[in-house]
């Protein structure tokens, strides 16, 4: 299989695997355990993976706190700075294309807690509309909600200038980040929001782990949502998975520097020479979201058209791996909330396939995908035409 759905999940890195085993054998040990040697190494090793991952986006160990993964960050963000009870402002800003699991515990606050949620709108290139965001904040919003890259269309939001006019009027800023190392550099994202949501299994690390940033002054502002032993600064109780802090640590590193940014700019040629291919078939096709440097070097969403995109990812089985977008809302048979909110109509949005393109792609996965791609597409269109003559025939008949 030719595995082109990497904003879903990445393969662990090697890397990443190798330094994680230790960690299971015969380097074990509970890192909050403070009366033995064992339990004093394991907290090193987990120092170190913290200080990692917070170099990743500039933020100090103390301001990571590792959770189960970006949808637990995402809610602890949302729902945490909601209920803590420190301010009396009342309304959410989120962008009218951010992840499920932050649209969802917004909602929450809504329903139960008494606050009011606004959907920030984009622009038709999935862009958040700079303007409008600067007009809805007020005294009375509390947080605003923007990822910085996102998981459908791959485009990369301002973020910088969204939190400098958030700031400016006192509202705090969270940014669902789970995207965004394998797309740009995040090494100055701490220093520019106050939450920021990652997820390891999205860079070439282990699942099951993520990391919500907590600016170290705001910390007392955050309700926790697990309670127990108090660990990691009493905003995520629960013993921390060693094993997967460490991978996480190795992960983050491989997403930083010279090679990580070379890394970046082969993804996006790759991409490129994907999507050309494409281009180059015998069939019409809209590239849905931003161009050139203002998208996931690895994302192509891309509408067929007069083709429905299940359909062309189950003759595509199992030749190549893609999807329809977010994995979290493959069971949910609706239109994509993302291309919908950019504007597509509901025919157009359910033509759309995503693809994305990782670490481990290679140019000879691209060219057979691309072949495959095609065969499919003139499979699909045949079998639809044969429906549509059907329709036609039997229309015919009963009117005869």
């Amino acid at each position: 299989m030719i595995y082109l759905d990497n904003q879903a999940t990445t393969q662990t890195d090697e890397r990443v695997l190798e330094a994680m085993l230790p960690y299971f054998r015969e380097q074990f040990g509970n890192p909050h355990a403070a009366d033995h040697a064992r339990g004093w190494a394991a907290a090193t090793g987990l120092s170190g993976a913290l200080a990692r991952i917070g170099a990743l986006i500039g933020a100090d160990a103390d301001e990571v706190i590792l959770t189960s993964g970006a949808t637990e960050a995402n809610n602890l963000a949302i729902l945490g700075t909601g209920l803590a009870g420190t301010s009396k402002r009342k309304r959410i800003l989120v962008s009218a294309i951010e992840h499920k699991c932050v649209l969802g515990a917004a909602r929450e606050l809504a329903e139960h807690h008494g606050y009011t949620v606004n959907l920030i709108p984009v622009t038709g290139e999935g862009i958040v509309d700079l303007d409008a965001f600067r007009a809805m904040i007020d005294s009375d919003v509390l947080i605003a909600s923007v990822m910085l890259v996102n998981n459908e269309v791959g485009s990369i939001q301002p973020i910088r200038e969204l939190a400098d006019a958030a700031h400016a009027a006192g509202v705090l800023i969270h940014c669902d980040a789970a995207q965004a190392p394998l797309a740009v550099d995040p090494q100055e994202l701490a220093e520019m929001v106050d939450l920021a949501s990652l997820s390891a299994h999205k860079m070439h690390g282990p699942p099951g782990i993520g990391a919500l940033y907590v600016r170290r002054a705001l910390q007392s502002a955050v309700r926790p949502l697990l309670h127990g032993g108090g660990q990691q600064n009493d905003l995520r109780s629960g013993t921390v998975p060693l094993p997967l802090a460490v991978g996480f640590g190795v992960a983050a590193d491989l997403c930083q520097g010279e090679a990580a940014r070379e890394e970046r700019e082969t993804l996006r040629l790759r991409r490129d020479r994907f999507v050309a291919g494409l281009r180059a078939l015998d069939w019409a096709m809209q590239l849905n979201g931003p161009a050139g440097r203002d998208r996931h070097p690895g994302n192509a969403n891309i509408r067929f058209e007069g083709v429905d995109a299940h359909d062309l990812l189950h003759v595509l089985q199992p030749g190549v791996a893609a999807s329809t977008g977010s994995a979290c809302s493959s069971a949910i048979p609706e239109p994509s909330h993302v291309l919908r909110a950019m504007g597509l109509p509901e025919l157009s949005a359910s033509q759309s396939v995503r693809f994305s393109l990782g670490r481990f792609t290679s140019d000879a996965e691209v060219d057979a995908a691309i072949f495959k791609i095609g065969e499919a597409l003139s499979k699909v269109g045949t079998a639809s035409d044969q429906v549509e003559q059907l329709k036609t025939d039997f229309a015919g008949y009963l009117g005869g």
